[in-house]
């Protein structure tokens, strides 16, 4: 069966390729328009809805989420497709929500396709943190979107107090003492929140340092945490540790 799509493309190149690289690598995907701007997407939009909509972020005539705003009611599946600036990667993946990175390959192409196909539409929650998070990309995000096996769970970043590595995956630890298991490393999430005062004391350990009430000297050294938890620190993260608490209590 074949799906239908909509292309929103403001750079008439990059529009032409994406249309060449459906066309022969995608025949079940029929394009049956495209525009390059806010107006133009939004009148496309309100007469017919495709399957999948292909939208750049960035548009001559506004954003992506102006288009999303003028048809709130939208059905199709959204693949999000942004140029490679580390502020819109790190948006999408507080928000938790799919993107391709231009230039894309075929393959990435592909599994966006794939997944686009399977998955419900991100809502209005994470799309809102996905906004937020692109337009002030100075600013501390406040909210976080946590995949879990079976749905997505939106957390305020300050009720984090610390991630806990199990495996591949990561178990994150809140305030009041829920636990949410997260499908993605450690590693991920270290380099993601590294910039909003999270620390990785260890290996097996993510910290929020406004979480911290005291380092421990004695079995090693540890950190004691305000909920009365605990969390070791490993000997070559120590002195970090100890410079960034003295920095902290100044």
């Amino acid at each position: 069966m074949k799906l239908t799509a909509i292309l929103v493309e403001d750079l008439p190149d990059a529009l032409q390729l994406l249309k060449n690289d459906l066309a022969q690598n995608h025949p079940d995907i029929e394009v049956v328009a495209t525009a390059q701007s806010v107006v133009e997407a939004s009148k496309l939009l309100r007469k017919q809805q495709p399957d999948i909509l292909f939208l750049d972020i960035m548009l001559g005539d506004g954003t992506s989420f102006d288009i999303l705003e003028i048809v709130p009611n939208l059905q199709s599946k959204i693949i999000f497709v942004t140029a490679s600036d580390e502020f819109a990667i790190r948006a999408f993946k507080f928000a938790a929500i799919d993107y391709v990175l231009k230039p894309y390959t075929h393959e990435e192409l592909a599994q966006a396709i794939d997944r686009a196909k399977e998955q419900l539409q991100p809502g209005e929650e994470r799309l809102a943190i996905l906004k937020d998070t692109l337009s002030t990309p100075e600013e501390k995000p406040d909210k976080i979107s946590l995949h879990t096996l079976d749905k997505i769970i939106i957390v305020n970043l300050d009720d984090i107090v610390r991630c806990e590595s199990d495996s591949n995956n990561t178990i994150f630890h809140l305030q009041d003492k829920q636990k949410i298991f997260v499908t993605k490393t450690l590693k991920y999430f270290a380099e993601l929140l590294k910039e909003y005062e999270f620390l990785r004391i260890h290996q097996s350990h993510l910290v929020n340092l406004q979480c911290i009430s005291a380092y421990v000297k004695t079995d090693g050294g540890y950190l004691l945490l305000k909920n009365g938890g605990h969390v070791p620190v490993s000997v070559r993260k120590k002195a970090e540790v100890l410079e960034i608490l003295d920095r902290m209590h100044r």
